[in-house]
């Protein structure tokens, strides 16, 4: 039963600022500030249009929403869980996608080039016929993938089945399981046999270091998905080593690495990286053509 002061989402909203400032939250999974994640989780819970803050914050709530948006919020600041695992849905760009403690949270750099189609590195998107994704995750990039090539077949990737249950839901809402393969397999061991136009990879890239420095709303999110060996490259170096003998003679290989260009740099510099921009600069994706990976 209620039995706070609150009445109204204005209210709700100050509060949960003021708790999740108190308490240091981390916000790196989609909110960038505590009242960005604090009108989100309200108005999901209150289930509002996510866009329109202002006509309901000074809408009276009954008390068994107050109580709703009450424990979200003790939730949120007493775990440290991301919001995503609160809400079970997490947004790339225009796309929503259901996400569980199963799954690493989307979000990538990645996300930021496809509607450009990798231009000018894919002439001809309406040509690409196949398209690998390693370490799909949730299936967020493969599912983007396959929206944005349509012509293409995506082979989605990950070594975990609990990973690929929330794929299989999410390539289910988009509809796309005509043209979207869940594979589980560790990197390319089952992968079909075939080459493809595009591999695509948001890998575990963090190394030793960091991971043990990592918020705890990271720590929350499965290991596996995040660990990247001493120097983040652990993996990385598999699918660099595996990619040329699964591309088209035009394919390409697109790694996103986060924060780890100097190890990148150090492990493939002599291939001759391409670093592609996005929204956070030119140190986040690298780029290798069929041709480079064939040296």
């Amino acid at each position: 039963m209620n039995t706070t002061p609150f009445t109204t989402p204005r209210d709700l909203l100050r509060y949960a600022v003021t708790r999740f400032n108190t308490a240091k939250l981390f916000f790196g999974h989609g909110s960038v500030e505590a009242f960005d994640e604090a009108a989100y989780l309200i108005l999901h819970t209150l289930k509002l249009p996510l866009d329109r803050l202002d006509p309901f914050l000074d809408a009276k709530l009954l008390p068994e929403e107050i109580d709703a948006v009450m424990a979200v919020i003790d939730r949120r600041t007493n775990e440290r869980v991301p919001a995503a695992y609160i809400t079970n849905e997490a947004w790339l760009g225009t796309y929503n996608f259901y996400v569980d403690e199963r799954t690493i949270v989307p979000r990538s750099f990645i996300a930021e080039l496809i509607p450009q189609y990798f231009a000018p590195w894919v002439n001809e998107p309406e040509n690409v016929a196949n398209v690998l994704e390693l370490c799909t995750g949730s299936g967020c990039l493969a599912i983007m993938l396959a929206d944005a090539f349509p012509d293409a077949h995506v082979d989605a990737v990950d070594i975990s089945a609990d990973a690929l249950e929330v794929a299989k839901k999410n390539v289910a809402t988009y509809k796309l399981e005509d043209r979207l393969s869940l594979i589980q397999s560790d990197l390319y061991a089952n992968v079909p046999d075939k080459k493809y136009d595009l591999i695509i990879t948001n890998p575990p890239y963090v190394n030793s270091s960091s991971m043990s420095k990592l918020p705890m709303e990271y720590r929350a999110e499965p290991e596996l998905a995040l660990d990247g060996g001493k120097d983040g490259m652990d993996l990385v170096r598999k699918i660099v080593a595996g990619a040329a003998e699964r591309l088209t003679d035009d394919g390409i290989l697109i790694v996103e690495i986060g924060n780890e260009r100097e190890f990148a740099e150090a492990a493939f510099g002599e291939l001759g990286l391409t670093w592609l921009t996005t929204s956070n600069g030119d140190d986040m994706v690298f780029l290798l053509t069929a041709d480079q990976l064939k040296l």
